[in-house]
């Protein structure tokens, strides 16, 4: 059984997630990937609220534009771009249309190609298009920029609960944090997202989680019909495309 305690697992969740500076626990580590399964969801919400103290404190003072373009910097480099370099790997082997050990053998490989850099271009400027007409209300940005890393972090405990570790062996980043619990997380989850969302916009919310949960659930039927399960990669993958749906669907549904 892993070795549990909340507080220095959500150090280890933020450490991996994210570029915050944080040594409490950091020896503790090794026993704590799986565990910090549960505090994914909860390092998604506090991105989510730094982010929009950020916003806030530019709001006003620079052009909506130029707010938006921070917005997408933000959420890319506060991960460390862990999760945009997931998601160019992915797009590099799962759209070489090989078997399915070449594709694994693409994504381990730290060069990028041209499928990779398409997608990366079209994910950004989608995340910038959602996000600009957004910027012009504050009472819209902030809250949208606080669920939307909240709804990444969930959609990757999503796909660890319902896809098998791809890989052979667990040598993989993302074998580090399989285990059992990641049902319990998803569940977890969802359940704060759902009552965190409705409290910031009530019903209006549904078509965001629901975009974002399609759009999840597609892509784990994707990596499961092209390598049988998920990666580190493709877990990367998952969470930057459920923040695209996230946000293209605040934009539908606020601007």
């Amino acid at each position: 059984m892993p070795d549990f305690r909340f507080f220095p697992a959500l150090c280890c969740a933020l450490r991996f997630l994210t570029v915050l500076p944080i040594p409490w626990a950091k020896a503790r580590d090794g026993a704590l990937f799986t565990a910090s399964v549960f505090a994914f969801p909860v390092v998604g919400l506090l991105i989510g609220l730094i982010g929009a103290v950020i916003a806030w404190l530019l709001y006003g003072v620079v052009p909506a534009s130029v707010l938006a373009w921070f917005a997408v910097l933000y959420l890319s480099g506060i991960s460390g771009f862990l999760h945009l370099d997931g998601l160019a790997d992915s797009a590099d082997g799962l759209l070489s249309c090989r078997d399915r050990q070449k594709m694994m053998a693409i994504m381990k490989d730290s060069r990028s190609g041209s499928m990779a850099v398409a997608v990366l271009v079209l994910v950004i400027l989608g995340k910038f298009a959602s996000i600009r007409p957004l910027a012009d209300q504050e009472t819209v940005v902030l809250p949208a920029l606080i669920l939307t890393p909240f709804i990444g972090r969930t959609a990757i405990v999503v796909t660890m609960a319902i896809l098998p570790y791809a890989r052979q062996d667990t040598g993989g980043i993302g074998g580090l944090f399989y285990s059992a619990a990641a049902k319990k997380s998803a569940l977890v989850g969802l359940v704060l997202l759902a009552i965190l969302g409705f409290l910031l916009h009530g019903l209006a919310f549904f078509p965001v989680v629901l975009l974002s949960l399609l759009v999840t659930f597609l892509f784990a039927r994707y990596c499961r019909e092209k390598i049988g399960g998920a990666t580190g990669d493709t877990l990367g993958a998952t969470c930057e495309l459920a923040e695209l749906a996230a946000l293209f669907a605040f934009s539908l549904t606020f601007s």
